[in-house]
């Protein structure tokens, strides 16, 4: 395919998905599709993704990733925490993700974090890389979607736990569970005000940079080089850049959606349209009772996520093929496959159970000044820690160089 040609594809395939929206819910969910066109496009052009970034602190002590990270959450809370504290006095509607925090919840946190690693990807990284032209990320997000799915399935266990009526089991399933509907949310802003909650929010983020930063230092004497930004089209971007244009997506889908930016409740559906499609039901389930029973009978268009996750993937395609490296190849190992199979699989079910992945629960949850988000932290980043290991089991990293051994 000549270079221009995926470029004019991936931006008539961001215009139907834009305009369907529109004619499915109006001018705000069109506006979120266009949104997602530009994630992707930023999410490309910087290579700005939660996985390596992870990854490399872990294996080689270099934290620039996560001080994007930290960025990124700093610059979306200075404008989302006021909305969200005081934005009906200028009618402006908006809710955050303000979730429970249970040990279901972080076993599902552990388990994407794991899945991350080993798929190669998160939940924003499968998407963009998978439009940049990765045969195989394209498999991870059918098992993301399929995990996703599974997950639903399961749902009436992980949240309706009952010790009296099932003898030891049952009191062994209450004990490693904890019920997702129970309303144990806690939010800062509730707790502490706006102006307190961003002091708070703002002092974990500069924490964490300073540590990451210190880390690296005593490690390599010294911080890695910044990446520098070359053309705003054909890339790359620097983290820095890439973390305020991620900015302006958390604070645009705040605005457009009422809510913060998500992803993978996005995949359940998706999961649950083509389960219908081949005949399947889910009557009787009770993920999709109530009004989530309103999503399946509604247009994919109707949904502010999906169509937010299919933007991500024809912005990161533009900015692939504007980059000159958008060359899809069908040459997978056997490693390749399994890999993404179970990486996409544990991504989507753990996902399920902890409300999100690392931009819905994570991000998000961070954004909207819920405790949930750092405890999806803590878990999410220790399950990280585990798929590092076996991706270092299953030799999928090269091994280090003498100098950037961990001191």
């Amino acid at each position: 395919m000549r270079p221009k040609a995926p470029v004019i594809l991936a931006l008539a395939g961001l215009a139907l998905v834009v305009a369907l929206a529109f004619a499915e819910r109006g001018g705000a969910v069109a506006a979120a599709a266009a949104l997602g066109g530009f994630a992707g496009f930023a999410l490309y052009h910087a290579s700005f993704g939660f996985t390596a970034a992870w990854r490399r602190l872990v294996r080689e002590r270099r934290g620039a990733g996560l001080r994007a990270q930290m960025l990124l959450v700093a610059l979306t809370c200075l404008v989302s925490y006021p909305l969200l504290a005081w934005g009906g006095l200028i009618g402006v509607e908006a809710r955050g993700f303000i979730l429970p925090m249970g040990v279901a919840s972080a076993f599902g946190a552990f388990v994407f974090g794991a899945g991350m690693q080993v798929g190669g990807g998160c939940a924003s990284g499968t998407l963009f890389t998978a439009g940049g032209g990765s045969v195989r990320m394209l498999l991870v997000l059918a098992f993301f979607v399929a995990g996703s799915f599974l997950a639903t399935a399961h749902w009436e266990f992980w949240t309706r736990p009952e010790p009296e009526a099932a003898g030891a089991w049952g009191l062994l399933k209450a004990a490693a569970t904890a019920r997702l509907n129970d309303n144990r949310g806690i939010s800062l802003i509730a707790e502490l005000g706006g102006f307190g909650a961003l002091a708070a929010i703002f002092g974990f983020c500069a924490l964490v940079a300073l540590g990451s930063a210190m880390l690296e230092r005593r490690a390599h004497g010294g911080l890695e080089p910044a990446r520098r930004t070359g053309s705003a089209l054909s890339g790359p971007w620097s983290l820095a850049i890439g973390a305020v244009a991620l900015a302006v997506v958390g604070i645009g889908a705040l605005l457009a959606l009422g809510q913060p930016w998500g992803v993978t409740s996005a995949f359940a559906l998706w999961g649950a349209k083509l389960w219908l499609l081949a005949g399947g039901s889910v009557e009787g389930w009770a993920y999709w009772s109530g009004w989530r029973a309103g999503q399946l009978e509604a247009s994919l268009f109707a949904d502010g996520v999906s169509v937010m996750n299919l933007g991500i993937v024809a912005g990161a395609m533009a900015a692939a093929a504007l980059a000159g490296k958008w060359a899809p190849s069908l040459r997978l190992s056997g490693r390749d496959v399994a890999t993404a199979i179970i990486g996409g699989l544990m991504m989507g079910y753990g996902a399920r159970l902890a409300y999100g992945c690392n931009i819905g629960a994570y991000l998000g949850g961070l954004v909207s000044g819920s405790l949930h988000g750092f405890w999806w932290l803590v878990w999410g980043f220790a399950g990280s820690g585990l798929g590092v290991a076996l991706r270092a089991r299953l030799a999928i990293d090269p091994p280090l160089a003498p100098r950037a051994q961990p001191a």
